[in-house]
């Protein structure tokens, strides 16, 4: 399908743009302990979290179709369980388990975007886990399951960070599913904790869905309004948000079927819910299109972010060198100066008959090239020192910050460069440093435009029946409209459901 072979297009060439022009760059300098294409190149990822009991593998099974996770009331399982999809068992078949892999296997597998975790530590690896399951449901995404949020200090004590992790799946992911029950709408500690700083800090706002979960356990639609005010009250003093975020009214019809219908008829009320539920399930379905989106996010704030690095230490650079010839000039005259007071004296003590002496004119040129050693040696060298302290203490400097997006830019980066400069004194190649800096700003001006172009033009895509395959040899914005594309009418299906100016610089 056309739609299909775009949407593969154009994540193929994100991925080999980060690749080739990002992360080599990245991981030079420190940016990136792990290349950067690492956390996108992998499948979409829906993060799901929530207090303990709050139905969090209850809702996973009820997707999967299968008991794939454990469930009860009490906390039953304190790992983080990657769920995703096998193609060698086919689906038509029961959805169930067909492989696990431990931690250890995740943190070192290439081919997953797990590699960044590595520094949580062999506890964390112990909580850590894969299953693959043969349900349709996971063909195009996989679901972070994660452990229950918890409010005593003594059941907080897991031996990892637990917020670290969960912001660092949820930079990963695409979509974060954050659930809730009505038996604990106040909101845990650690959800309190997860949702105002690490969820906030680590992804952005419209990637979070806000659920609450089990409202078949209400005994009335006035029970159900009371805690979905509640729920209401506490998300808004949580987020800081004037407006409510939308909150899905969800329930397991399996899990319902399994304790049985109630008795009063007083739950009718769920029958006018259940859309909300299938809504709920068809916004998990679309993680695949908030991945593109994602990617493209991260092409732009990645490659902005590097292009501010590199401006800022190419800044200093020519700075310095600026600098050092400007004192290098200087102590050229000093030398001068110095190699004609030589001939001076050694005339007016008699050593040299007189300028155009040869003795004279060596004794001066030797002047003049031990002076040069000198002023090299110690006074240029301290004066670069000084200038290195200077513009160490007033590194903000280094760039100009009239804009927010600037300045929230530089701050990400703004330790990377102090410790770069620390670390080097100063002293890096300018020519290639020049080099990567217009490679990365062309990422970020031209490489970034395009995406955002190509992601237009699928949002407006009209659904057509003919499928193409895409030539691998042209970029991703090659084929604008479909009546572009090469005509392929063996290959059919339905529609799918789913030269740069220097851097400005500023005195300090």
């Amino acid at each position: 399908m056309y739609q299909e072979n775009y949407i593969n297009s154009l994540r193929a060439e994100m991925v080999s743009m980060v690749e080739t022009r990002l992360s080599v760059v990245a991981q030079e300098y420190g940016y990136s302990d792990v290349p950067l294409e690492t956390t996108i190149k992998w499948r979409p990822l829906v993060l799901v979290v929530g207090n303990y009991s709050s139905g969090k593998s209850t809702l996973i099974n009820e997707f999967l179709g299968a008991d794939i996770q454990a469930i009860g009331q009490a906390p039953t399982d304190d790992s983080f369980t990657i769920i995703t999809y096998d193609d060698a068992v086919p689906d038509t078949e029961t959805p169930r388990i067909t492989e696990q892999r431990d931690g250890k296997f995740l943190l070192n597998d290439p081919e997953y975007p797990f590699e960044v975790l590595k520094k949580h530590g062999q506890r964390f690896a112990a909580h850590f886990r894969l299953k693959k399951v043969n349900s349709p449901f996971l063909k195009n995404l996989a679901l972070i399951d994660t452990p229950g949020m918890l409010d005593s200090i003594t059941e907080r004590d897991r031996g990892y960070n637990y917020q670290e992790v969960i912001g660092d799946f949820a930079h990963l992911a695409d979509l974060v599913l954050v659930l809730f029950d009505p038996h604990k709408a106040g909101t845990v500690r650690e959800a309190h904790t997860s949702l105002r700083e690490t969820i906030a800090m680590r992804t952005y706002e419209d990637r979070v869905l806000y659920i609450l979960n089990r409202i078949d356990e209400c005994s009335s639609l006035t029970d159900l309004l009371q805690v979905y005010g509640t729920l209401c009250w506490n998300l808004s003093q949580i987020t800081g948000r004037k407006d409510i975020p939308p909150i899905h009214l969800t329930y397991s019809s399996r899990a319902a079927q399994r304790a049985g219908s109630p008795s009063n008829g007083s739950q009718g009320f769920l029958y006018f819910l259940e859309n909300q539920r299938k809504q709920l399930k068809t916004a998990v379905l679309q993680a695949p299109r908030h991945r593109l989106d994602n990617m493209a996010t991260f092409v732009e704030t990645h490659a902005e972010r590097l292009s501010h690095f590199l401006e800022a230490i190419l800044s200093y650079r020519q700075r310095a060198r600026k600098f050092r010839l400007k004192f290098s000039i200087l102590g050229f005259f000093l030398s001068l100066a110095a190699g004609g007071a030589a001939v001076y004296g050694g005339m007016n003590l008699g050593i040299f008959g007189g300028p155009a002496d040869p003795v004279a004119m060596t004794g001066g040129i030797g002047a003049i090239f031990l002076f040069m050693v000198f002023w090299t040696l110690i006074p240029l060298r301290y004066i670069h020192t000084v200038f290195h302290r200077n513009y160490l203490k007033n590194i903000d400097h280094l760039i100009p910050l009239e804009t927010q997006t600037r300045r929230d830019s530089w701050q990400s980066v703004r330790d990377l460069v102090y410790s770069w400069l620390k670390k080097t004194n100063g002293r890096f190649s300018l020519y290639r440093v020049r080099q990567q800096y217009h490679q990365v700003n062309q990422v970020y001006t031209e490489g970034s435009r395009e995406i955002r172009k190509a992601l237009n033009e699928l949002a407006n895509m009209e659904q057509d029946p003919e499928a193409i395959v895409d030539d691998s040899s042209k970029p991703f914005y090659y084929y604008r409209t479909p009546e572009a594309a090469p005509e392929t009418p063996d290959l059919q299906g339905e529609p799918d459901d789913e030269h740069y100016p220097e851097p400005e610089t500023s005195s300090p």
